[in-house]
């Protein structure tokens, strides 16, 4: 300000020191305006017309992000700050307050700035196939966290005036207070870290945690939360370290692999199980599926019976064909020839241990595909396909009584 002044003298122009500040002031504020309309109305519009005129995906994620803006506030503040150190008197309180004004400012607007950075890092990442599968939201975010209480440190020592070296000892004695607030940050940014260098869970997999509710995809991974969209469209929030900490599902591995498991069992009624008569192997016989089966099979019981010279007048002695034996096989085989059960993967139908409700005969396989919708047409077609069958063995499915079935035995009673 004195500049000015001794500058004005020199052409015979006396001014008081309210009128130099004001016009010291005016300059700051004409120059600050001018380079205001330059980058933002000039040089930041004719980018953003490029941007979305452009193919470049990284020049359309920064101005989305608005990374640009906050860096041209950024240099804005800078220019001020610069302007009140040359143009106003050093000491005063008019430059003091410009100056802290311009400081806070541009940290303000550098975290921002910072906010932006990592916004773009994390969008343009999330077109990359490998990146896309490390959780980097949550890592971002704590970063984002740790930078805000290193701003804000910095920004209230310079309101008053102190290091913040003093406000830094001085949190020293609140770090139990600030553990308990940031408990949940401290352990998400910990357990993302977890997730991220384990590959332990990505966007879009298959997640399920029955604690929690969730059995669906894993639409975000946040730095305190993770949020699962269930198949009934409902959405539910799990805590971040709850992944760490605790037990879940991740069924992505089936979905890497192409085939998804069907196993399930039926019951069938134990009283029903019986060795093959002959007209009954001869009626099975004329299956296709079975055939090669009922050849070698009876060749095989027929040898070993005239080895031991069994008595084949009592089915004690000897071997002989079950319905049940023949039917296990049988579903094997359909199994085998189905054009929409993986080959390649563990194929089987057991026999578990009888219980109350019969004898219970697993079908073991896994579809060609996994998904949800193709693979229960497949399992409800081959299990009717069973329920339709297992009459031609002579064998009869296990169901517990029913209302129809009490009533029959009534009507059979009272005849």
């Amino acid at each position: 300000m004195k500049e000015l002044a001794l500058f004005l003298n020199n052409f015979g122009i006396v001014l008081n020191q309210t009128t130099s500040l004001i016009i010291v002031l005016s300059i700051i504020f004409i120059f600050s305006l001018v380079v205001h309309f330059i980058l933002h109305g000039l040089v930041l519009r004719a980018f953003e017309r490029r941007a979305k005129s452009s193919q470049h995906l990284w020049l359309q994620i920064i101005t989305e992000n608005k990374l640009f803006q906050r860096l041209a506030l950024t240099l804005q503040g800078i220019i001020v700050n610069i302007q009140a150190v040359l143009w106003l008197q050093k000491g005063s309180d008019i430059s003091a307050i410009l100056i802290i004004g311009a400081q806070l400012w541009i940290m303000l607007y550098s975290l921002l700035s910072l906010f932006s950075l990592l916004d773009v890092i994390y969008n343009f990442s999330q077109k990359l196939t490998f990146a896309s599968n490390i959780p980097l939201k949550g890592i971002f975010q704590g970063v984002k966290l740790i930078s805000a209480i290193v701003i804000g440190i910095m920004m209230i020592s310079r309101i008053i005036g102190q290091s913040p070296a003093i406000l830094i000892s001085g949190l020293g004695a609140m770090a139990a207070v600030l553990m308990l607030v940031f408990k949940d940050p401290i352990l998400g940014l910990v357990a993302g870290i977890q997730l991220s260098a384990n590959r332990m869970l990505k966007l879009g997999d298959w997640l399920e945690m029955p604690k929690f509710g969730a059995d669906g995809a894993v639409t975000d991974i946040g730095l305190t939360t993770v949020k699962v969209r269930n198949w009934d469209n409902t959405i539910t929030t799990i805590p971040t370290y709850a992944l760490v900490s605790d037990a879940f599902k991740n069924w992505s591995g089936m979905s890497q692999s192409g085939g998804r498991r069907i196993k399930r069992s039926i019951n069938i009624d134990t009283t029903s199980i019986h060795f093959l008569s002959p007209q009954e192997q001869q009626r099975l016989i004329n299956a296709r599926l079975l055939k090669p089966y009922m050849d070698s099979r009876s060749k095989e019981i027929e040898e070993y019976n005239r080895t031991h010279n069994s008595d084949t007048l009592s089915v004690l002695n000897g071997r002989n064909m079950t319905n049940v034996g023949t039917f296990r096989v049988y579903l094997t085989e359909y199994l085998q020839n189905h054009p929409r059960i993986r080959k390649d993967m563990t194929l089987m139908v057991r026999q578990l241990a009888p219980g109350t409700e019969g004898l219970p005969l697993e079908i073991y396989a896994f579809t060609n595909t996994v998904a949800w919708l193709e693979y229960e047409a497949i399992q409800a077609d081959i299990f009717e396909h069973i329920f339709a069958v297992i009459d031609e063995f002579g064998l009869r499915i296990h169901q517990s009584p029913t209302g129809n079935d009490i009533r029959s035995v009534a009507a059979q009673l009272t005849r």
